[in-house]
């Protein structure tokens, strides 16, 4: 039993060791423009620029705090920014996971000691770095994969968006009356996030294209820029656009419609190969008896 706890702990410290050598050995890279601004400004604590609200946003900010530039650098900017999470929430949810593979083979060795079951040292640590270094990474999939999904339902909202803007112009309204009008129409976040930035936009004495290209930058919305550029072109040179804007809301139906069969199309090959294999077991369950009793006789 104590032989089984040594191991354990071992693990756990070798572990926590490997981490901050690694932490030591990464070199910070120092902006050369944040640098002079900290030197030429007065210095005030982080906290004042981000204040954690919840349990997880202090473990992240904590985490942040102690991590190397060159790692807390390579968050995910624009999927976290359309998910409407931050930094130190995304990597609160990192430490969380990391901190789970740190006490799960530990705990787990623990369990099997009552088995009379005693493992080699490199077992324990290495599983245990496998399993943290797995979880770390774990949110960024999530992260990644909600934020595609956000992205493809902005998409498919600013089709009709567009599309409301178009019709608004026609009416004779101006360029940002018919953004700012066609935004409160719909009720979904969409229209709401469009809603604020040209709220915003207005209250910052901007025009309101630039805040939607800045918008389209910031989530990495290409079709939004595309939105953006059109309107520049009604609000300043006073062009015609409701057939450009209609065109472009046309498109993007196009490419949704394209999406889907080709997500439908993914799908189907993707069903083909349980049943191909459902289909051989029932074979070999109907061939192997007659194979059998015709090789016995």
């Amino acid at each position: 039993m104590t032989g089984i706890w040594i191991v354990a702990i071992a693990g756990a410290l070798v572990a926590a060791g490997l981490v901050g050598i690694v932490w030591y050995l990464v070199p910070a890279r120092v902006d050369v423009v944040d640098g002079l601004d900290r030197l030429l400004t007065p210095a005030r604590p982080r906290e004042a620029a981000e204040t954690p609200t919840t349990s997880t946003e202090r473990i992240g900010h904590w985490t942040l705090r102690h991590l190397p530039p060159a790692l807390w650098k390579m968050a995910p900017l624009r999927d976290l920014e359309i998910l409407r999470k931050s930094v130190s929430e995304f990597y609160g949810e990192k430490a969380l996971v990391a901190l789970i593979g740190l006490v799960t083979v530990p705990a787990l060795t623990w369990v099997l000691s009552f088995a009379g079951l005693r493992l080699p040292i490199a077992i324990p640590v290495g599983a245990t770095l496998a399993i943290s270094a797995g979880l770390w990474f774990l949110p960024d999939i999530d992260v990644r994969h909600r934020a595609a999904e956000a992205r493809a339902e902005f998409g498919r909202a600013l089709g009709a968006y567009i599309e409301l803007v178009a019709m608004e112009r026609q009416s004779g309204s101006g360029a940002r009356q018919a953004l700012e009008i066609a935004a409160t129409i719909g009720d979904s976040w969409v229209f709401t996030r469009i809603s604020q930035e040209l709220a915003r936009s207005g209250w910052a004495g901007q025009t309101p294209w630039e805040a939607l290209h800045n918008l389209g930058e910031q989530l990495g919305l290409p079709a939004l820029g595309d939105l953006s550029d059109i309107m520049r072109l009604g609000g300043e040179e006073g062009a015609q656009v409701v057939t450009t804007l209609r065109a472009r809301a046309g498109a993007i139906r196009t490419q949704m419609r394209t999406d889907a069969v080709a997500h439908a199309n993914n799908t189907a090959e993707r069903l083909t190969l349980p049943g191909m294999v459902m289909a051989a077991l029932f074979t070999v369950i109907l061939v192997a008896p007659g194979l059998a009793a015709m090789f016995v006789g």
